[in-house]
């Protein structure tokens, strides 16, 4: 299998159509079909519905493409690594994060690493712990920010002790809006989002006790972002670190600190004994002189 072969059929799975994709590719619709034919005969199955002048990814297709993707990311970002001149600082380094306010540690040292290497660009992937981790062992990622709990075999990593508080959100307008925190009883019969990772439940379910079992789980979510909208239309009251609803408009989402209080640790990790590019490598030391 060709990395040539593979961006052909990203091209169809584009444009939905070969005579599109092989004016795009510069090549003649009938090579663009045999190419592509021969790779359904390689992987031993079919890659498309054709219909008429149109095309569509089967199941197997889809499949393809994800794998596709991440290999021709993957190619860029070799090349990227090997394309850095002597002289100065450039290329990409990739960091895959969650909605903390420990981001805005991660801000500070982007701050600090951009004032020495204004040439490299930092790429930004947001999504769940899960996510990242599986990009990060795929290369794909070079640095992850992640709440605590995390496996870390296989990382080096930083700890950034207490940098999250657990909150809950809900309307302006609500009745608890007008109190100092909330305690663990006041939110026994509510309708509850609750973060989706089951490790980060288990502190949760840790703070409440025995009146875990009892609570009202109207929703999951992955992101804060999407819970808080959720909250905006009095669907439930998302239980999470404080992250990116912090930002939001206060007439719109408030948020309180939980009581008892219970904060959260999160980390900045990377894979240990891996030959780093240039720019990864002063990103790290970057990361460790914050520390200090």
């Amino acid at each position: 299998m060709e990395l040539r072969v593979l961006r052909y059929f990203l091209t169809v799975a584009k444009e939905q159509s070969f005579t599109k994709a092989a004016e795009q590719l510069h090549i003649t619709q009938p090579t663009l079909s045999r190419q592509l034919a021969a790779l359904e005969e390689e992987l031993g199955t079919l890659l498309f519905h054709r219909n008429g002048r149109n095309v569509t990814l089967t199941d197997e297709g889809l499949l393809l493409k994800r794998r596709a993707l991440e290999i021709t990311d993957l190619e860029e970002k070799i090349l990227d690594e090997f394309s850095n001149s002597e002289s100065a600082v450039e290329g990409i380094v990739s960091i895959g994060c969650g909605e903390f306010t420990a981001v805005e540690i991660l801000a500070k040292i982007c701050e600090g690493y951009k004032k020495k290497y204004p040439l490299v660009q930092i790429a930004l992937h947001t999504g769940t712990a899960d996510v990242i981790y599986e990009m990060m062992n795929k290369g794909l990622v070079d640095i992850g920010v992640f709440l605590e709990p995390v496996d870390t075999a296989g990382f080096d990593y930083i700890r950034m002790q207490d940098s999250d508080q657990w909150v809950v959100a809900m309307r302006p307008d609500d009745p608890l809006a007008i109190k100092e925190y909330i305690r663990k009883e006041e939110l026994v019969k509510l309708p509850l989002i609750l973060p989706e990772r089951m490790n980060v439940q288990s502190e949760l379910a840790n703070w409440f006790g025995k009146d875990f079992e009892k609570l009202n789980i109207s929703f999951v979510s992955n992101l804060g972002t999407n819970a808080g909208v959720m909250a905006m239309h009095g669907l439930g009251y998302p239980i999470s670190v404080e992250g990116a609803p912090r930002y939001w408009r206060e007439d719109l989402l408030v948020q309180k600190k939980l009581h008892p209080e219970i904060k959260a640790s999160t980390v900045i990790a990377w894979r240990r004994n891996i030959p780093y590019a240039k720019p990864v490598r002063l990103f790290i030391d970057e990361i460790n002189a914050f520390k200090a």
